[in-house]
């Protein structure tokens, strides 16, 4: 058994897009239009045919105040996994990510959360 799809709730597909793919890199893999809104994943693009993220729209009454509690008690939604969190961390602020969270080190792994401008927080992290 393996992870095949995650998802993260977003308030604008299209704006959840442009972050992902513009700004953190990922790549869009698939879009199927749903009504009004899109069954809209990407992936890594050094993992093309690895695990998708479903940037899902926050439409269910319960999300709202799901997201709102995660991100005012500042826990992130999801966590990508990165090679270097410090370097990742300068690259993203340059580009004009928000982070709540500086780099931190917690033992053998470092992790910083950042705002993705959707409503959620995510968090980088490198193990070592």
């Amino acid at each position: 058994m393996r992870i095949h799809l995650t998802s993260v709730f977003v308030d604008d597909q299209d704006k959840a897009l442009s972050f992902y793919t513009d700004v953190l890199g990922f790549v869009k893999k698939t879009e199927v239009p749903l009504g009004e809104d899109r069954w809209l994943t990407v992936v890594s693009p050094e993992e093309p045919e690895g695990t998708e993220l479903l940037l899902e729209p926050s439409g269910h009454p319960a999300v709202k105040p799901y997201k709102e509690a995660l991100v005012d008690d500042g826990i992130p939604a999801t966590s990508f996994a990165v090679d270097d969190v410090r370097a990742e961390f300068d690259r993203l602020r340059e580009r004009g990510v928000r982070f709540t969270q500086e780099p931190l080190e917690m033992g053998p792994v470092t992790t910083a959360v950042l705002d993705d401008t959707c409503g959620n927080l995510i968090q980088i992290a490198q193990s070592a």
